[in-house]
């Protein structure tokens, strides 16, 4: 029998029923893994301090997120984002933090700013206000690592994430489904155009979904068709300019029955919301990995 270990939350629920409710996916393993560290990390002195390779090696960081590196690939993603010691770089909805771990310190060392811009209304949504609190907690206890986050909402009533203009890069890592099943894709985009720098640079990673079908405007199960994402941006007044394979994993066919959340790191055994299913075998979607994932880069017109 296989439980499910999440290392992240859902956050399609966040704004479900007027953006007053919240499910949690395992909310006490992320609290529990925000604090966990690794007792077989790698020397990030290895590296040069200040270098992505060193906050990636660093051992501040905790296990599960570290096991995911070999799905995430955080210094190929990042050096593809364009993303430099000292920009100012906005990550929406950053979850329990697996890049804050490394975007912070990096930026920190390079006198740039990391923006986390959570959920919005975490006052009317306790599972969601324990989690915003746990990340606020965890990253402003230690500024010597993390230096002085800034933070902002995102969310319907928000208004802007941050100064217009003042992002040079700006980041949506696997939350762009949320949006779309709480029609906030089309707002997502636009708050980034305002937000970023002429020339800024907007990072997407996301489930990719196989082109063919209609897409799912509400992407239920969690993917996205690439083209669709392209038009979303195209729409907002972003240039395209790249899509990298870094995160593609030729292993996932989509077809799973509680979509995307039932390979790791979520490992559902039952649809969400529903009670934990001791005999569901979920070996063949640990042998799969995490998600197939597009990775695309566009640009804010100078």
């Amino acid at each position: 029998m296989r439980q499910p270990s999440i290392t992240s939350f859902d956050r399609r629920a966040v704004l479900r029923l007027g953006a007053t409710s919240v499910l949690t996916l395992g909310l006490s393993s992320v609290l529990a893994a925000c604090g966990r560290k690794s007792e077989t990390a790698p020397d990030s002195g290895a590296a040069a301090e200040g270098s992505l390779p060193w906050a990636v090696g660093g051992k501040w960081r905790n296990d599960i997120d570290r096991q995911r590196d070999k799905y995430r690939h955080p210094i190929e993603t990042l050096e593809f984002f364009e993303i430099k010691p000292r920009d100012t770089v906005i990550d929406m909805w950053p979850g329990a933090g697996y890049m804050t771990d490394i975007l912070a310190p990096y930026l920190a060392r390079g006198k740039g700013q990391y923006v986390a811009a959570l959920i919005e209304n975490e006052a009317t949504a306790p599972e969601a206000a324990t989690l915003t609190g746990e990340y606020r907690r965890r990253f402003t206890a230690d500024t010597k690592l993390y230096g002085e986050l800034a933070f902002s909402a995102f969310g319907p009533q928000t208004t802007a994430l941050a100064d217009a203009e003042s992002a040079d890069s700006l980041l949506f890592l696997l939350v762009l489904h949320d949006w779309m099943a709480a029609g906030l894709a089309e707002k997502a985009f636009a708050d980034a155009f305002a937000a970023l720098k002429p020339g800024g640079i907007l990072g997407i990673e996301q489930h990719r979904a196989d082109v063919g079908n209609a897409q799912d405007p509400a992407a239920t199960n969690g993917y996205v068709q690439e083209p669709f994402v392209k038009q979303l941006a195209a729409e907002a007044g972003f240039e395209f300019l790249e899509a990298s394979e870094i995160n593609a994993n030729p292993k996932d066919n989509k077809a799973h029955p509680f979509g995307v959340w039932t390979l790791p790191p979520y490992r559902l055994t039952s649809p969400r919301g529903e009670p934990p299913n001791p005999d569901f075998d979920g070996t063949l979607y640990e042998s799969i990995g995490e998600s197939d994932r597009m990775t695309l880069k566009f640009r804010k017109p100078a």
